[in-house]
């Protein structure tokens, strides 16, 4: 039995997970979790799941879900997040927290010695040295749950790392893939909001629809692989049935496949090494399907995923002052303040007025991510 933490619960990966959870609850148990703002989701959740600990905003929140839960112990804030990670009894934490906060408690997870599933791509875009080199001193497994790298990794089973040429990334190209530059401009944020082929959170969907998610997962495969940014690379495949692919040094190509279902690289890496039926499996026929495309990406359409390359390579503070930038602008693209080709002209700017330092500590780059938010929000 597999004792599982899980951030972000009300979220789509948490959603998920506990669809998987559900599936084989001989298998697994989720003994503590956290949501925020739904409270009346949590509730739900409270109830099903019957959980020993539970974070949530607020000591406000937490105080009154006590009165109807008292057998439950409730933490609140971010705090509560590292508390609930080291529970003695959780095996697995399962980061499904969206942003920056997640950065902590996956820290603090790890080290305490916890095993990782991994869903919160800003962990190690802002501090992928520090968590990996932690990881590595722990002896603590990082498994990837986005579907892209879930799929780098299922493809890396068995092979040497040092035989790998380059990782392709696939995109699907999000919700603006056929619009023009031109057209971008008087996007609502209902358009970003509706996603060809994923049903997500909207921050990662907005994200999408820039290609911002795209570059975040570019700086996080290099994190999570060890691989050179020269080495990386994004194939735009627009029915994101190939979730992506790793090409070796002769030539070869392994790709892996599947339907646009969430629960399969969230059962790998908590199965793993074992393989698992997905329960009421989504269709998935290739002859049905037919044919698959792909196309080169082209970066002058989104710059924020040439950004995502650059800041990478600069390394230190420059990929956190992104970022950060960028969660504040979508911020307020969502809450309709901003156009949406605002977002990427917010990011440029925060990201070349700051001069990046190189081998920050966690202080320091947390300073710089709440420097980096109050700055953008004063130009908002």
């Amino acid at each position: 039995m597999k004792k599982i933490c899980l951030l972000g619960a009300t979220g789509s990966v948490g959603t998920n997970t506990i669809q998987v959870v559900q599936s084989y609850p001989n298998l697994f148990e989720i003994v503590a979790f956290s949501f925020h703002e739904n409270e009346r989701k949590g509730r739900k959740l409270i109830e099903l799941l019957k959980p020993k600990v539970v974070a949530v905003k607020s000591q406000e929140m937490a105080q009154r879900l006590k009165l109807d839960y008292p057998k439950v112990r409730f933490t609140y804030e971010e705090e509560g997040l590292s508390e609930l990670v080291v529970i003695e009894e959780v095996d697995t934490v399962v980061t499904a927290l969206m942003g920056s906060i997640g950065l902590v408690p996956t820290l603090t997870a790890i080290e305490a010695g916890k095993e990782i599933a991994l869903a919160n791509k800003e962990t190690l875009v802002i501090a992928g040295d520090l968590v990996m080199g932690l990881a590595s001193k722990k002896n603590v497994k990082i498994f990837p749950l986005d579907s892209e790298h879930s799929a780098i990794f299922q493809c890396l089973q068995g092979e040497n790392i040092n035989h790998v040429s380059q990782l392709l990334i696939t995109a699907s190209g999000g919700s603006f893939r056929d619009y023009s530059r031109a057209d971008l401009a008087n996007v609502s944020v209902a358009d970003a909001l509706n996603h060809p082929n994923w049903s997500m959170g909207e921050k990662i969907t907005v994200d999408s629809a820039s290609m911002m998610n795209k570059g975040l997962e570019v700086i996080e495969a290099r994190w999570l692989f060890d691989m050179d940014y020269d080495k990386i690379k994004i194939l735009l495949h627009r029915e994101s049935i190939v979730h992506s692919l790793v090409q070796f040094v002769d030539g070869t190509i392994k790709a892996q496949l599947g339907a646009s279902d969430m629960r399969e690289p969230i059962q790998y890496a908590l199965g793993f090494p074992e393989r698992m039926p997905i329960k009421e499996p989504h269709f998935f026929d290739l002859a049905a399907i037919g044919q698959l495309h792909f196309e080169e990406m082209d970066f002058q359409r989104f710059p924020l995923l040439q950004l995502a390359f650059d800041t990478g390579r600069i390394g230190g503070t420059a990929p956190t002052v992104m970022n950060a930038a960028n969660e504040i602008a979508v911020k307020a693209f969502i809450q309709k303040k901003i156009s949406f080709l605002d977002i990427e002209r917010l990011v440029y700017k925060a990201v070349y007025q700051e001069k990046e330092l190189q081998k920050p500590d966690l202080a320091i780059l947390l300073e710089v991510d709440k420097d980096t938010r109050e700055k953008v929000l004063s130009w908002i």
